[in-house]
Formats: C-alpha cells, sequence, structure tokens
C-alpha cells in the first residue's frame, strides 16, 4: 500500500521507563476512515505507545506522521489542537462538576469580562449529544452517573474536539450489549466522516466485529498487522501470547458445601438503589451476579461490604448476624472488595507497589515502627505469586498496565486472610493471557474454602467459572441459575439469563 494513504505513521518506536523496555522498534499505521484495533496482553505496550502519540509520554526515539508531516506532540492539549483525541480506559474526571463542564474542561466558552458563556456551553454540548444519540444532561454532576454513562460523556468530549484520529482505549469495558452497539454506530458514523479510529480492546469478539485492520503487539515489538477479515481468534490468540490458548477457562476443581453465608431481604438505604434481596452463599462456591446497566450489581456488592447503608436485612456469616456499618467492620468479619474502578476507588496513583500492596493490612506491620523486611517479603511474594510484570516494588503503580494493576490490587486484598471475596469486574481490561491466570486464581480460593461473589459484564466469564448466577433486573433479584440444570446446555443458560435481567425492565 502506498504511504501516502497512511494518515498516521508510527515508525520505530522507542521508549523505556526505569528497568523496563516498554516499547521495542515499535510500529503502527492507519487508514483514514478505518477502524484499526490494537491488540496484546497486559504490558504489551499498547497504551504506552499510543500515550507517546498523544504527547503524554516522550518517545525516546523514532518517528510519527501525520498525513506525511512529522509531529512530536509536547502534551495532550497540543494532540488535541493538532486533530488526535484519546478516550483512556480509566477515566480521568471532575466528579463533582457537571456534565457539560467536563465536557468542555480546559477551553470553557467565554463571554465579555471573562465570563463563562453556559448557555453557549449548554447548547453545543446537547448537539453533540443529539448527534451520538446520547440522553444525558449536560447539567447532571458527573459523580451521580454511571460508569457507562460517564464513558459516554469522555467519548463525546473527544468527538466535539472535531478530532481526525481518535483512540479508544477499551471503551466497552463497562459498557452492556445494548451500549456496545450504541458506540458501534457512533464510530462508524465518525468513519464515513474520514475519521481514523484507533481500538485498544481485549474483547476479540468485538474486535473482529468493529475493525478493518488489526495490530498485534507483544513485549513492545510489533508483531503483525493484517486485514481483520483474515483473522479469527485462535489466531489472534496465538499472535497474542505465542502459543495456542484452546482453553479460556480453567478446569472448575472447588466443590461448593454449606452454606457460609445468607443475605435476608436486604434492601439499600439511598435511591436508585436495590430492594428485598435475598440469596446464599455456599463455603467454597463462585457465585456470579449478572444483569443489565441499572440492575444495582455494584451498589448490592458495595452494601454487603459496608461503603453503602442498608435500609432493612439481614446478613449472616457462619450461623451470627452481623451488623457492617464502615468497611473497616467489613474487613474485621472477613470480607474483601474489589471495586469496579481501579482508578477511581481501588488504586493509590502517585504510590509504589509496596504501598498499594499493603494499605489495606498495615496494623499488621507494627504500630509505631512498620516492619519494612515483613513489607518487602510481603510484597515481594505477591508480585510472585500473581506474575506482576513490574521491574520492582519500588515501581510507581500508576506506569503499570490496567492487567497489573489490579493483580496488585487483588494481592493487597488477599494479605488480610479473607474468607468472604467481593469481586466486581475482576478482570475488566485484563487480556486473554493474564484474564486466565485471575480466573485459576479465583478457583484456587474457592477450593481453599473461600466464597466468591463475583460481579461481571461478561457472560462468557460468568458461565466459565461460576457455580450459580444470581440476575439482578433493574435493583431486584430476578432469579439464581444453577449451573447445568435443565436450560439446554450453555446457550440455553445465556439465553435464560438474559431473559431473567430483563425481567423487571
Amino acid at each position: 500500500m502506498d504511504q501516502h494513504q497512511y494518515m498516521l505513521e508510527m515508525i520505530d518506536i522507542d521508549k523505556s521507563f526505569p528497568g523496563v523496555h516498554a516499547l521495542d522498534r515499535a510500529q503502527f499505521k492507519l487508514r483514514p476512515g478505518t477502524i484499526h484495533s490494537l491488540m496484546g496482553e497486559n504490558g504489551a505496550g499498547k497504551s504506552t505507545l499510543m500515550k507517546c502519540l498523544f504527547g503524554i509520554y516522550k518517545k525516546d526515539s523514532g518517528t510519527i506522521r501525520i498525513d506525511g508531516k512529522e509531529v512530536d506532540f509536547a502534551n495532550p492539549k497540543h494532540a488535541l489542537d493538532n486533530g488526535v483525541a484519546m478516550v483512556h480506559q480509566e477515566l480521568n474526571q471532575v466528579l463533582h462538576r457537571n456534565v457539560m463542564e467536563n465536557v468542555w474542561l480546559g477551553r470553557l466558552p467565554l463571554k465579555k469580562y471573562g465570563l463563562v458563556d453556559s448557555k453557549l456551553m449548554f447548547a453545543e454540548t446537547m448537539e453533540t449529544f443529539r448527534d451520538l444519540e446520547i440522553n444525558i444532561s449536560p447539567t447532571a454532576i458527573i459523580g451521580t452517573l454511571s460508569v457507562s454513562q460517564r464513558q459516554m460523556v469522555e467519548i463525546a468530549k473527544a468527538v466535539s474536539y472535531h478530532a481526525k484520529i481518535l483512540v479508544l482505549d477499551e471503551p466497552t469495558s463497562s459498557l452492556t450489549e445494548k451500549e456496545v452497539d450504541h458506540l458501534f454506530r457512533i464510530i462508524r458514523k465518525l468513519t464515513v466522516q474520514g475519521v481514523g479510529i484507533i481500538y485498544i480492546s481485549h474483547r476479540m469478539d468485538e474486535i473482529l466485529r468493529i475493525s478493518d485492520d488489526i495490530t498485534v503487539m507483544r513485549d513492545g515489538q510489533w508483531i503483525a498487522t493484517k486485514p481483520a477479515n483474515e483473522l479469527d481468534t485462535n489466531e489472534l490468540i496465538r499472535l497474542m501470547v505465542n502459543r495456542d490458548l484452546t482453553h479460556r477457562f480453567p478446569g472448575k476443581t472447588n466443590k461448593p458445601d454449606g452454606t457460609m453465608m445468607s443475605v435476608s431481604h436486604l434492601s439499600g438505604k439511598y435511591e436508585p438503589t436495590f430492594h428485598d434481596v435475598s440469596f446464599t452463599l455456599r463455603k467454597g462456591e463462585i457465585l456470579g451476579v449478572a444483569g443489565l446497566m441499572g440492575s444495582r450489581r455494584t451498589e448490592l456488592l458495595n452494601t454487603i461490604f459496608g461503603v453503602f447503608t442498608k435500609e432493612s436485612g439481614e446478613i449472616e456469616v457462619d450461623g451470627k448476624v452481623i451488623d457492617i456499618t464502615s468497611p473497616e467492620m467489613a474487613k474485621r468479619n472477613g470480607f474483601a472488595l474489589i471495586t469496579e474502578e481501579r482508578r477511581a476507588t481501588g488504586l493509590f496513583p502517585l504510590m509504589n507497589i509496596y504501598f498499594n500492596t499493603i494499605i489495606a493490612n498495615i496494623g499488621k506491620y507494627g504500630k509505631v515502627i512498620l516492619s519494612q523486611r515483613k513489607i518487602a517479603s510481603d510484597t515481594q511474594s505477591s508480585i510472585q505469586s500473581l506474575k506482576v510484570k513490574t521491574a520492582s516494588a519500588k515501581t510507581a503503580i500508576r506506569s503499570l498496565s490496567g492487567g497489573n494493576q489490579q493483580k496488585v490490587i487483588i494481592g493487597r486484598w488477599l494479605l488480610t486472610k479473607p474468607e468472604i471475596l467481593l469481586l466486581d469486574e475482576p478482570t475488566r481490561g485484563i487480556d486473554v493471557g493474564a484474564k486466565f491466570e485471575i480466573y485459576q486464581l479465583i478457583i484456587n480460593l474457592a477450593n481453599e474454602g473461600k466464597g466468591i461473589v463475583m460481579v461481571s459484564s461478561e457472560m462468557p466469564e460468568l458461565l466459565g467459572i461460576c457455580d450459580r448466577i444470581l440476575v439482578m433486573s433493574n435493583g431486584r433479584l430476578a432469579g439464581i441459575v444453577e449451573r447445568g440444570k435443565d436450560f439446554g446446555g450453555v446457550a440455553g443458560e445465556q439465553e435464560h439469563i438474559l431473559k431473567l435481567a430483563g425481567t423487571y425492565i
């Protein structure tokens, strides 16, 4: 293909961090009006390459050209001013401000005397939302929106810059199937206008459905670029991990037995919330929680863990009623919670891996002077057992890939030795190889007799490792599906779960 047919060329891009060669002569080329997906395991260098494009990182060497002209953006504003926009996997929004202020952040329209032109800002935001078929009020406080709504706001913000190159990093990680369809309509509309889309995702079915071209990276290097119609799932996995991965899920070896937790008629206090939910969790069981957007799955887990206040109902553990009014009380009663949003509620992004690993268990290391030897030992043990890719435990956690950040968070909570783990989207934004490791870890914990409650938006994941699946619909329990029971196989189970999920809509 003639090089002038590329709107973006990234050639021989190198980038190193202390102890890590993140990009090694990486390559990427984008044709106008196409969707070019970028794939690879966590730590492969996908996000690092795009951050070099967007001016977040300064490349060590290599060449970036847009429309044949060499560029080297000093910062994200420089990139935006030159028609390159990026929607990040981890949302970075001002939660106490409204939607339109977040959309116009850093470029607020002004009237005379330096006053903000709120009417113009509202009108322009509404116009963008109408064009993208987004039904969100510009005056809503962004912190009150769901994760998926906030993600759509970020996409609208990027589109509002009239960018000719748009980078989407894991844009569907918190979207329902219906919302994914909506996003894909937006993407296709943009490509018709000549916009080039760079699409980063671990969801292979989506990649094969939406892409024109696919580039695979491994260990910071370019591995292959091929038309999407020449690839299938097996070939993508082989290119990504350099081995055949014939089984997406480990073998189920846990054997649930006996009730360890009973939740009876539990309701959240503050609307919108869930109402009158009852279920049991068996010792050694992996209990999935399915549901569409607005089903209040996250609210359920947060209420059990004491983050949110309950209105009524009881939680019984090992036959004893416990009144959990705070996360600290939940922790003392053997609970752990892995939250849905790593950046907002899971990470201490300015701190290193040591800090992020031991913070939930800090009392164990001493009352006045902390035992550095014990901290170092526990952190190193966690890094090794969870296969965290890092040069050192002193590495800033924000420099790790999303999957490795998630492993650190899981390791943090395992150090508290919990009996019941509440997992909210535990594999969100994690590649296929790392997912398998997380699944094996969850099954191993169940084998040890731990109880697992796992929220997931990925149906194959729930069907792949769960023993039962609790289905939420609009804040109510619609049913509990026992795996392998009279639904005509996995397809029948999936259909039944989806029907239940729509019960109260």
